[in-house]
């Protein structure tokens, strides 16, 4: 409740201070935006900088291939000319492609200050000089020799600026390995092919890419906080109009809640009565349906299997007939009490009483999986509370009573029975008739199933004995079972002192 108070006046508040609060909520916007737009541009400077640098690295090894393979290769026979390091001191000499590589980089690196690039080898020739690997490039071959087919990228930030470092593994071919395998100043002799010889590397600053998207997200952050402010200005004239519809609308909401509110006070007066009248007469469940569901009023079923329980009085018309009126119903009030208590514990709907006998529905309004179970345990519960019955007619020096117990499962019509100005929940159908004539072979104390009702509660029952009967109305013989007990949760069992006649 006090949270709801809190939330409610903070809701008001900001109402009242939506201008501020629309400012604000755009400036957070704005701030969100651009910050993604900063990290999105950053993001793409660095796919294109990795793009560039593998097309350049690309470039660089096919010039090299091409030179090796179409010039100095063809060159070695040629009478004249020397393929060697040293071409510049002498004649006829032209670079080894190695030497050709290392030259052509050290030309793009000179003319294009923003990249260098090299090659890098761990076992270089006595007359390039010996050069010590930074970290980078000891990463970078570390990661080559395992994954030679793969770039090695990496971001160097430093001092707030980023530069790329991009290497390409330099895979030994076949005449590559016999020239360094067979050259007397070579460092390394068991070359093969496949080998990573070093990495060709280029290293490229991005601060000129940063520079020209920095220039092109200012034009973009100025445009957005044009609109903002554009969008800002016609939300305060909006929001003015609004103020005032909402005031309007207010009245007219308090309003239309207390008439709400009189309208519910009225159906929740209205429904407690039908629940107070009704539930004299109907189960909770079959109560709950007619007023929760929206069709739970009309008329009309649907087909359903169930397990129907019914009971009656053995000898009760003979004892009524000798007793006082306000007797009969003394005992009858007395027994059926006692009986709803029970049935509505096992969650049975008491679909009518008829006189001194009971219809008792399992699965209808609402179907359970255990309906046949809890309609047998009901039946044991029942027979047992007898005797709790019995010993209130004796204090009151009334006749005792004992009642006979037919169960039966199977396809009924349920639903709503009878006219739009009189409606009966019920059922229909011959497995309704079939359980009264089931009851009808039972004794005092006894309880009689189906076949049906046997074969739905599996090895929970307790079996007393059996026999065939020929229900009238009915073409075939059936076989009926006399219970005298429920295993399980229930756990529930009658005396064996009055066997199946």
């Amino acid at each position: 409740m006090i949270l709801a108070m809190l939330w409610n006046r903070f809701f008001r508040f900001l109402l009242k201070r939506i201008v501020l609060v629309l400012a604000l909520l755009l400036c957070l916007g704005a701030g969100i935006a651009l910050a993604n737009m900063s990290r999105l541009s950053t993001n793409l400077i660095e796919s294109q900088a990795i793009q560039n640098a593998a097309l350049h690295a690309q470039s660089f090894q096919q010039a090299i291939a091409l030179y090796s393979d179409s010039a100095a290769d063809r060159a070695k026979p040629v009478k004249g000319i020397t393929v060697t390091h040293a071409y510049l001191n002498q004649s006829g000499g032209i670079p080894l492609p190695s030497t050709f590589a290392l030259e052509l980089g050290n030309q793009i690196s000179e003319k294009n200050p923003e990249m260098v690039v090299r090659l890098f080898s761990e076992y270089p020739f006595p007359w390039r000089g010996a050069r010590q690997a930074d970290a980078l490039e000891k990463d970078a071959i570390a990661f080559l020799q395992k994954t030679p087919r793969s770039p090695f990228v990496r971001f160097e930030r430093k001092d707030g600026h980023t530069t790329l470092f991009y290497g390409e593994a330099s895979i030994m071919k076949q005449t590559c390995v016999e020239c360094h395998n067979t050259h007397q100043q070579s460092p390394k002799k068991d070359w093969a092919v496949g080998d990573v010889a070093g990495v060709w590397e280029i290293r490229q600053p991005l601060d000129q890419f940063v520079e020209k998207v920095n220039r092109n997200l200012q034009g973009t952050f100025a445009m957005l906080g044009s609109m903002s402010v554009i969008g800002l200005s016609g939300l305060t004239l909006v929001v003015g109009r609004l103020r005032q519809t909402a005031k309007e609308l207010e009245q007219r909401v308090r309003e239309r809640t207390f008439d709400l509110a009189q309208a519910n006070t009225d159906l929740e007066k209205r429904n407690s009565l039908i629940r107070q009248v009704f539930g004299r007469y109907l189960s909770d469940a079959v109560v709950g349906t007619l007023l929760d569901q929206p069709t739970g009023l009309k008329l009309g079923g649907d087909r359903r299997t169930i397990t129907i329980l019914t009971s009656d009085l053995r000898g009760f018309s003979t004892l009524s007939e000798r007793l006082p009126p306000e007797k009969v119903i003394e005992i009858l009030n007395l027994y059926l009490e006692d009986m709803a208590e029970v049935i509505n514990q096992y969650q049975g709907t008491i679909d009518e009483f008829m006189g001194d006998g009971i219809l008792v529905l399992f699965g209808a309004p609402l179907s359970q999986a255990d309906d046949a179970l809890r309609a047998v345990a009901c039946a044991c519960a029942m027979q047992l509370t007898m005797g709790l019955v019995n010993e209130k007619l004796q204090a009151l020096n009334l006749p005792q009573l004992e009642m006979g117990i037919g169960i039966n499962t199977g396809e009924v019509i349920v639903g709503n029975i009878g006219s739009e100005k009189r409606t009966k929940y019920g059922v229909v159908g011959s497995s309704v008739n079939l359980t009264y004539r089931i009851e009808s072979y039972t004794q005092g104390g006894q309880i009689l199933i189906s076949e049906q009702t046997r074969q739905a509660l599996g090895q929970n029952v307790q079996i007393m004995g059996e026999k065939q009967v020929h229900p009238k109305g009915f073409e075939n013989p059936i076989t009926i079972y006399d219970v005298y007990g429920i295993r399980g949760r229930y756990n529930l069992f009658l005396p064996k002192d009055k066997p199946m006649a």
